[in-house]
């Protein structure tokens, strides 16, 4: 393995680690004023939010590392905190992508990059009227990380006024994650689309689900059995009983006089469907 003092090579280099390695990260398409009200736009995808109450949000435009200038969106926030942060779909990561460009301080980026500017209600900056979820934010704290390139500036919003198209809610008033289409920034060039890596992952019990601990050694030594299905099957609030394992057996008699591996194989079939309790009495046959 091969492991590095972050003090002990080049803050390019590092910061290519580091972007590469926490990923995929959020956009935050960020809507600022200068003190004379002219419009600026940027994306930033050291971005989170934090709280819901209050609802915070929290982005961080990084010192550059190649000259150690900050961005207008920082020095726009120092003198009027107010911001509003917008999320990026799939319909609109070009443009996006477009509005990092690095124009002088008198160009519009809503209009370089083909965005409306849209008025919000309780801040000055302007909204992405194409982005589908828009929040406009007053600014709470400013950290300054450091003061070197590469330094960040961790901006602290309190959500004021959010705005949903509702295109993107279900029936129950709900966020539509794959009507959504959510990107999201990686290393280098690379981006990730949400809707296409979607997966569920039922949330642990509200009860104490077994562990691994307490899962069979045999089983926990399986050469066919991953972490992640040894985790499935720890999740569940008890072994099946006896009875449970011999029904299923009558109804899977192919099943039986199974070696540790094809028996292993088969339980893993199951938990690929999420049906933990049908690979737990594969794994319990005799």
């Amino acid at each position: 393995m091969l492991s590095i003092n972050p003090k002990d090579i080049a803050i390019e280099k590092l910061h290519s680690y580091l972007l590469s390695a926490v990923a995929p990260r959020p956009i935050a398409l960020a809507s600022t004023i200068d003190s004379n009200e002219s419009p600026n736009l940027s994306p930033f995808s050291f971005f989170n939010v934090f709280s819901a109450n209050p609802p915070i949000l929290i982005f961080s435009p990084a010192r550059r590392v190649r000259n150690n200038t900050t961005k207008h969106t920082l020095e726009n926030i120092k003198k009027t905190k107010e911001v509003v942060i917008n999320v990026v779909n799939f319909d609109i990561v070009q443009q996006m992508s477009l509005s990092s460009t690095e124009y002088p301080e008198s160009i519009n980026e809503f209009e370089k990059a083909g965005f409306a500017m849209v008025a919000s209600e309780k801040v000055k900056p302007f909204r992405v009227g194409e982005s589908p979820i828009q929040f406009e934010c007053k600014v709470k704290d400013i950290i300054e990380l450091g003061t070197e390139g590469g330094a960040g500036n961790l901006i602290i919003c309190e959500v004021v006024k959010l705005h949903i198209k509702e295109a993107f809610l279900n029936d129950e008033g709900n966020i539509n994650q794959q009507k959504l289409d959510l990107v999201a920034r990686a290393g280098g060039s690379l981006y990730s689309r949400a809707k296409e890596g979607f997966f569920e992952i039922p949330k642990p019990l509200t009860t104490l689900g077994i562990g691994v601990d307490s899962i069979p050694i045999k089983i926990r030594n399986s050469k066919v059995l991953t972490g992640n299905d040894l985790g499935m099957l720890g999740n569940i609030e008890s072994i099946p009983s006896k009875i449970a394992v011999d029904k299923f057996a009558k109804e899977h008699p192919q099943i039986i006089g199974y070696n540790s591996v094809k028996k292993h194989t088969f339980a893993k079939a199951f938990l690929e469907k999420n049906d933990v309790a049908s690979a737990w009495k594969v794994l319990l046959m005799k």
